[in-house]
């Protein structure tokens, strides 16, 4: 994997640094146009890559389309404060195609990892009802929205854990490792939107949805189903 790919990742790479710059210096003219760059070059990379043959990457290429624009919402909010209410649906439609992807591989062999499921449906349960509590105090008048956002972010994960051993290694867990740094992300904003900012937030958020949304198309690139049980 690491000597694969290198236009793709040399072309990443530097969009991840040229993004960065912008958020540390605040750079808007900069941000405006590297932020979209950061789905357009992997949107060009699952393109080329894999054809868009087959339901999965048809449906992780709507999920980037959506997260262009969420991206795009969100730099808009400046000017007009209800673009970050758009921004954050336009993510969440991300998260419920990527969903239905993950979904293609669980129904593969849906009998297989009932252990593994359990857990991940334990410790989903947990974590993600622990910090909707957390939340919650801060959350007047959001409360429902918030708490549909939370049980989407737990789908998500539950989902990327249900393709273990349905698809091989390497794909499980560049997609897990970036449905994890999605799903840190989801959290830093909510942190910083409802709770407390911190000081560089923008960029520590920047950087782990750069390397989540990375590792979930390498991941999805790298897919190979071992169970063929519907047509997929």
């Amino acid at each position: 994997m690491l000597k694969k790919y290198p236009v793709f990742k040399l072309a990443y790479a530097l969009v991840f640094i040229f993004v960065l710059a912008a958020e540390y210096w605040h750079w808007s003219k900069l941000n405006f146009a590297v932020k979209p760059c950061i789905s357009l070059v992997l949107l060009m990379f699952l393109c080329l890559s894999t054809k868009l043959k087959g339901r999965f990457h048809q449906r992780l290429f709507s999920g980037l389309v959506f997260a262009l624009t969420g991206d795009t919402l969100l730099m808009l909010m400046d000017y007009n404060p209800s673009w970050f209410l758009y921004g954050l649906i336009a993510f969440l439609i991300c998260h419920i195609f990527y969903i239905s992807a993950f979904y293609l591989d669980f129904l593969s062999a849906k009998e297989l990892d009932k252990k593994g499921a359990r857990i991940g449906i334990a410790a989903c349960a947990l974590v993600f009802t622990s910090f909707y509590l957390y939340l919650r105090p801060h959350l007047p008048l959001l409360k429902l929205p918030v708490l549909v956002s939370i049980f989407i972010g737990a789908l998500l994960v539950m989902m990327s854990i249900f393709r273990n051993q349905r698809v091989n290694q390497l794909s499980f867990r560049l997609v897990f490792a970036g449905v994890l740094c999605f799903i840190l992300t989801d959290g830093l904003m909510a942190q910083v939107h409802f709770v407390m900012p911190f000081a560089h937030a923008d960029m520590l958020i920047s950087a782990a949805y750069m390397i989540a949304q990375g590792l979930i198309i390498a991941g999805g690139v790298e897919r190979k189903l071992l169970h063929t049980q519907t047509p997929l």
